[in-house]
């Protein structure tokens, strides 16, 4: 009687090959996927000469195949899309940091109280209004 062993990236229950030492994915397409990309995360940081080997087959590829990804974006307009919005995201979460300054020096006169629309730096989507109160220093 073969015992069932739970696969640790879908979870569902699974009866591994008596061939497979330690099996601990399931068969299934994604979960075959999950597990090779584990194991090429883990040997690109652990071997060089790995690494280094698929640094120079990307660079063939790409040598083979000139504007493959510029052919790709145009037949491809919902990609273009998501990932300006995705880029336009990190953009953002990476300026989260740089918002206040609790070290600064002298007070920043140029900002007068009002209303002000807040526009986007990468792409022109829709404005923001926001209001702005000064704060005096006591």
């Amino acid at each position: 009687m073969k015992k069932s062993k739970r696969c640790i990236h879908c979870r569902r229950l699974f009866h591994p090959n008596p061939r497979v030492k330690n099996q601990t994915y399931c068969s299934r397409k994604q979960c075959q996927r999950a597990r090779k990309s584990l194991w090429q995360k883990h040997k690109m940081a652990t071997d060089p000469d790995y690494r280094m080997n698929q640094k120079e087959s990307q660079k063939t590829w790409r040598e083979n195949n000139p504007g493959y990804w510029r052919k790709y974006r145009s037949n491809n307009p919902e990609y273009c899309r998501r990932n300006r919005l995705l880029q336009l995201k990190r953009d953002q979460e990476g300026r989260i940091t740089r918002l206040a300054k609790m070290d600064a020096l002298k007070a920043n006169t140029s900002i007068k109280p009002g209303a002000y629309y807040l526009i986007p730096l990468l792409a022109k989507m829709d404005a923001l209004t926001q209001e702005v109160v000064v704060i005096p220093r006591c």
